[in-house]
C-alpha cells in the first residue's frame, strides 16, 4: 500500500505506517526542521510546502492511503482560552478532505484536538462547510491514546474511513506504561526502548541532557500553578510517576502549569522537567527517532506537535484489517530500526531567568481563601510604565459570568458595621498581624524584586503567604460565627448586585461558605487599604490598635 502524509509534522504519521508496511511515498508540511526530521528519520520525500497552495496536480497517482494531522492551533483551548479563529482552522481541514476526495485512498485518517470532533458533525450537516465530503465516510471518534499502549493521557479526534471497531479491539492488546517506567528505562545502561524494546548504550541516547533543577521560586511557581490555580482545579505536583504522564505539549515554561515535573533521583525535594527523549518516549517514539531541531525550544516542539507512532502503527494495522489475534507487537515491527547520521546538533536545555521584564505578571490564589469552581481572593500586580499597584482580588460565579466584589476601605467599613462585638473581637489580632506586616513590608521594591531587577526586602511570596496565615487565622475565627457570617455576606452582596439576587451565579455558594468569604472580604478590604499607601505609610506604631479602630 502507498501512503502520503499531509500535515505531516515530524513524521509521526509516517513512522507508524511504515512500521505497519505501507510505503509512505511522500510528506508535506510547511516548517522546514520538521521536513528534515521527518526525512532523515523515515526517509522518503518530504516537501516543505504550505499545503494550501498545493495543487493536485503536484501529488503523486495510485495511493492507497492518506494521513495527516491539520494544525490543531485555531481549534485548541489553550490558545486564547479557546477563542481561536475556527473558520481558518477549517480552511485546512477543508483542504485535507479536498485531497481525499481528489485521490480516493481505499483508507484515510485524519487527527486533531478533541474540540474537532462536535465541529465536524456540526459541519457535515445540510448547509455546513463540509457536507460536501459527507459521501467520504468521514466518521469522527475521539480517543485517549493512554488505550493503545502510549504512556500519556493525550486525548485526540480521530476522523476516517477505516473500521474504528477493529482498532478498538486492539486496546486489550497493548500493554500500559507509566511515567515511571520510562523515566526509569532510560536512566539504566545499557537503554531498554520502554515501547519498542531497542537496546542501546546509555552513551549513545541523544537529547537526554537533564535540564538544571527548579530553583526555589521556580519550584514555588509550579506548585501554585498545579495545585492552588486562581481558576483551574487542582493537578498534582510532583507529577506521579507511579501513572500515564499528562499531555505532553509543544510549548512550556519552567514555570508553567503544562509543563511536567518530577522529582530528581536521589534528590528529596528537588525538581526538574522531563528532557526531550523523555517526552519523546511518552509521546511514542522510539529511542533511535532523532529531532534536527536548530534549538532546544524547537525541539520541544516537535515533540509535542506529533502524533505518536505508536498509535499511527495501530491505525495502519487496521487500515490493512489486521485482525487482534495477529497483530504484530511494536517491538517486532521495529527490528532493524536504526538512528539517522548524521546526529542532530546537540541543543542546550532551558535554564532559570536571570532577570524578567519590569512588568512581569504576578497572579496567585490565597490558599486558605480559596474554593474549587473559581470561587478565590488572590494576590495580583498590576502594572503600568513606572509602577506596579499590588492588590487582592475576589471573584466568583461561573466561567461564562464571572462577578467580583470590590476590596477597599467602604467595603471593610461596611462589614465591621454590621458585625457583633464577639465577632470583631475575634478577628481583631490576625488583623493587627496583617496591618503590622504591610506596614513593616518593603512593598514599592516588591515588583523589582520580582523581577529579578534589583533589591528589595519583601518578595511576593512573603505577601501571599502572610495572607494565606492571616486568612487561616480569622477563618478559624469566624466558624463558630457562621450566622453573622452569612448576614454579612448577604448584605455585601445585596449592596453590590441589589436586592434580587437570584440573576447573580455563585451567591448561594459564598452563602454556605460564609466564614471564608468573610475572612477574604475583611482581609483583601484591609491589605488593599494598607497596601495603597505603602509609599508614606509610617514604619512603627500600634498596629493592634489601628487595626481595632478600624474595625
Amino acid at each position: 500500500m502507498r501512503a502520503i502524509d499531509l500535515y505531516s509534522g515530524v513524521g509521526g504519521w509516517s513512522l507508524g505506517l511504515r512500521l505497519a508496511g505501507i510505503e509512505v511515498v511522500a510528506s508535506y508540511e510547511r516548517w522546514s526542521p520538521a521536513n528534515e526530521t521527518n526525512f532523515k528519520n523515515n526517509l522518503h520525500q518530504a516537501q516543505s510546502v504550505d499545503i494550501r497552495r498545493l495543487t493536485f496536480a503536484e501529488l503523486p497517482k495510485d495511493i492507497d492511503v492518506v494521513v495527516g494531522s491539520p494544525p490543531c492551533t485555531q481549534f485548541s483551548f489553550s490558545n486564547r482560552g479557546g477563542s481561536g479563529d475556527l473558520d481558518d482552522g477549517l480552511e485546512d481541514i477543508i483542504r485535507f478532505l479536498s485531497i481525499v476526495d481528489h485521490l480516493r485512498p481505499r483508507a484515510w485518517a485524519m487527527e486533531n484536538v478533541p474540540r474537532v470532533a462536535p465541529i465536524i458533525r456540526r459541519e457535515l450537516l445540510e448547509g455546513g462547510r463540509l457536507q460536501q465530503f459527507a459521501h467520504l465516510g468521514l466518521e469522527p471518534h475521539v480517543v485517549n491514546m493512554e488505550d493503545f499502549g502510549v504512556p500519556q493521557r493525550r486525548r485526540r479526534c480521530i476522523a476516517g474511513n477505516f473500521d474504528f471497531s477493529l482498532l478498538q479491539s486492539y486496546s486489550p492488546k497493548t500493554p500500559r506504561r507509566t511515567l515511571g517506567q520510562v523515566v526509569a528505562a532510560l536512566a539504566a545502561d545499557p537503554v531498554i526502548d520502554p515501547l519498542y524494546g531497542l537496546e542501546m548504550s546509555q552513551a549513545d541516547l541523544l537529547d537526554h541532557d537533564a535540564e538544571v533543577p527548579l530553583n526555589v521560586e521556580e519550584v514555588r511557581i509550579n506548585r501554585a500553578t498545579k495545585v492552588t490555580h486562581p481558576v483551574y482545579n487542582s493537578m498534582p505536583f510532583p507529577d506521579p510517576l507511579d501513572r500515564s504522564v499528562r499531555t505532553i505539549t509543544a510549548t512550556c515554561t519552567r514555570v508553567s502549569r503544562e509543563s511536567i515535573i518530577i522529582e530528581a533521583p536521589n534528590a528529596s525535594e528537588t525538581f526538574r522537567r522531563l528532557t526531550v527523549r523523555e517526552r519523546a518516549s511518552l509521546q511514542g517514539f522510539p529511542t533511535t527517532f532523532q529531532f534536527y531541531g536548530g534549538s532546544y525550544a524547537q525541539k520541544l516542539r516537535m515533540v509535542g506537535n506529533a502524533i505518536p507512532p505508536a498509535f499511527a502503527f495501530l491505525v495502519a494495522e487496521a487500515f490493512m484489517g489486521r485482525k487482534p489475534e495477529d497483530l504484530p507487537t511494536l517491538s517486532s515491527a521495529a527490528i532493524g530500526l536504526k538512528s539517522p547520521m548524521p546526529p542532530p546538533a546537540k541543543t542546550v536545555p532551558d535554564r532559570p531567568g536571570a532577570t524578567y521584564p519590569a512588568t512581569r505578571n504576578f497572579r496567585f490564589a490565597i490558599t486558605s481563601l480559596r474554593l474549587k469552581s473559581g470561587v478565590r481572593f488572590e494576590l495580583a500586580n498590576v502594572v503600568s510604565s513606572d509602577h506596579a499597584d499590588w492588590r487582592v482580588a475576589f471573584w466568583f460565579g461561573t466561567s461564562k459570568s464571572i462577578q467580583s466584589l470590590r476590596l477597599d476601605e467602604r467595603q471593610y467599613r461596611d462589614l465591621c458595621a454590621g458585625l457583633p462585638a464577639a465577632v470583631t473581637e475575634a478577628c481583631a489580632a490576625p488583623l493587627a498581624r496583617l496591618v503590622d506586616f504591610i506596614r513593616d513590608a518593603d512593598v514599592k521594591n516588591i515588583q523589582t524584586l520580582w523581577s529579578h531587577q534589583g533589591p528589595g526586602e519583601t518578595r511576593a511570596f512573603m505577601l501571599l503567604d502572610e495572607l494565606d496565615e492571616v486568612g487561616g487565622l480569622v477563618r478559624a475565627a469566624l466558624a463558630v460565627h457562621d450566622a453573622s457570617a452569612q448576614t454579612a455576606i448577604v448584605a455585601s452582596v445585596t449592596c453590590a448586585f441589589g436586592d434580587d439576587l437570584t440573576g447573580v451565579p455563585g451567591v448561594p455558594k459564598l452563602i454556605r461558605n460564609a466564614p471564608l468569604i468573610l475572612a477574604g472580604l475583611l482581609i483583601g478590604s484591609l491589605a488593599n487599604v494598607e497596601l495603597s499607601k505603602h509609599a508614606g505609610a509610617p514604619t512603627r506604631g500600634n498596629r493592634k490598635q489601628v487595626a481595632a479602630n478600624r474595625l
